[in-house]
């Protein structure tokens, strides 16, 4: 999947976007169930610190990670295992793109 740093824009031909960080293993637990079901993603990388993740407080309320923000039903939620459930539901049986 690319990468994306937080200057730039959501790209407009993927499903959803993941705000994540480096090396989190809540945020690897939805890389690897979007990438079971076949989902597109991109991802953006969100700074170390909590303090200066703005841009995932102004989409979550939280400066938590991971946050996904899902462009086909306008769906955007925080918390690994909240997420991992609403992919499976939303994508299990869509049989990729």
């Amino acid at each position: 999947m690319a990468e994306q740093t937080l200057d730039e824009p959501a790209s407009v031909d993927t499903d959803l976007t993941l705000y994540r960080l480096q090396g989190c293993p809540f945020c690897e637990r939805v890389v690897r169930t979007l990438e079971d079901l076949d989902v597109s993603y991109h991802s953006r990388f969100v700074e170390a610190k909590h303090s200066e993740r703005n841009v995932v407080q102004r989409l979550s309320g939280n400066r938590e990670v991971p946050v996904i923000v899902d462009h086909n039903t306008g769906v955007t939620m925080g918390e690994s295992p909240r997420i991992v459930k609403y992919l499976y539901k939303t994508y299990r049986n869509r049989g990729g793109d």
